[in-house]
Order: structure tokens, then C-alpha cells, then sequence
């Protein structure tokens, strides 16, 4: 995979991620458990994007 294929790829889960997370969060009855879990993975993603844009910019 290139590395623009590569950010795209981790643009694409990031969104889905915080769309899982607004989805989660209009539910009546919210499992905050699985809404903190999301949380971290989106930011594990942000993580990987960030360092993925840096070595692409280099």
C-alpha cells in the first residue's frame, strides 16, 4: 500500500470510528464502556495518521 493509500485508508477509519461513537451516543440507553473503547481506538488511528503524514511529508 502507498503511503497516500495508507493515510487514506486511516482518514476513512477515523471517520467511521467517530460515527460509531455519535451513533452510540444518540442510543437511549448509552454503554459508555463501549463508547470509551471507541474513544481510544480513534485516537490510536489519530496516532497513526499523525505519524504516517509526518513521514510522508519527509
Amino acid at each position: 500500500m502507498t503511503t497516500e493509500g495508507h493515510i487514506a485508508a486511516l482518514e476513512r477509519r477515523h471517520q467511521e470510528l467517530d460515527r460509531e461513537i455519535q451513533a452510540e451516543m444518540q442510543r437511549r440507553i448509552q454503554d459508555d464502556m463501549r463508547i470509551s473503547a471507541l474513544k481510544r481506538r480513534k485516537l490510536v488511528v489519530k496516532d497513526e495518521l499523525t505519524k504516517a503524514k509526518g513521514a510522508a511529508a519527509h
